[in-house]
């Protein structure tokens, strides 16, 4: 998270239950690499607020990007986001950082 443009966290009893990020060139363009919820605290809205919040904050920007698997693009097309083309790299032996 250190390096993200933009932080929306969810927190309880001050605990981060939930968090998503943004990167943006702070002109036209952001996208938003990671939404993740504690388990046990999934299915009760707070995904839901996180993404409304942070997609408030870049309501200014041209393009607002994702890439989300099949199963979450109902949850995203709830907002307004439509399904798209995209292609990707993914290095999982980094999936923990480098």
């Amino acid at each position: 998270m250190q390096k993200s443009t933009y932080i929306v966290l969810g927190i309880e009893d001050q605990r981060v239950v939930g968090f998503i990020t943004a990167v943006s060139d702070g002109v036209l363009a952001a996208y938003i690499p990671f939404l993740e919820v504690l388990p046990e605290y999934k299915h009760q809205g707070i995904g839901k607020t996180l993404v409304t919040r942070m997609l408030e904050g870049l309501r200014d920007y041209y393009m607002v990007d994702l890439c989300c698997d099949d199963d979450l693009v109902g949850f995203y097309q709830s907002f307004q986001m439509a399904k798209g083309n995209g292609m990707m790299i993914r290095h999982y032996r980094n999936q923990a950082g480098k």
